[in-house]
């Protein structure tokens, strides 16, 4: 199928099969690798991108599901989003990053306890969930 998208500000077309996952599209064929497969199955939050603004899991999201949309994965932000301390092993930080600018995006200012439960759909395998929503808290002021 002819797809054609926008990623991180690009225009993007081209062919794929009706199959392909929209993470697969954006590590192999477009090499955006921060985009992570954890679980694969929606669970982990390690694939989240944003499309047309809202959180997805890109490993649930069938490629030709975002025709015309905008995508926007960890390498179209800003670097300096939430700090590199905030993460031990750094596998989550691609998903952690994605969903916190989403959160942050309408510019209301949450609590710590807020921003925990908003975040509980990524998953961090060193469970340093304190210093990431501390860092997320932080990005709000």
């Amino acid at each position: 199928m002819r797809l054609r998208l926008t990623v991180n500000g690009h225009p993007w077309e081209g062919e794929v099969e009706p199959r392909l996952s929209l993470a697969d599209l954006l590590r192999d064929r477009l090499g955006l690798a921060g985009t992570h497969l954890g679980c694969e199955h929606g669970v982990c939050g390690a694939c989240t991108v944003l499309l047309d603004g809202q959180a997805a899991r890109s490993c649930l999201t069938l490629a030709v599901q975002a025709e015309g949309a905008a995508v926007l994965t960890v390498e179209g932000l800003p670097k300096t989003l939430i700090p590199e301390r905030a993460f031990q092993c750094g596998f989550c930080r691609a998903g952690f990053v994605v969903s916190a600018a989403a959160l942050l995006s309408d510019g209301r200012r949450r609590s710590r306890e807020e921003l925990a439960e908003l975040l509980s759909g990524n998953i961090c395998r060193c469970t340093g969930y304190e210093p990431i929503v501390e860092a997320v808290f932080l990005c709000q002021i």
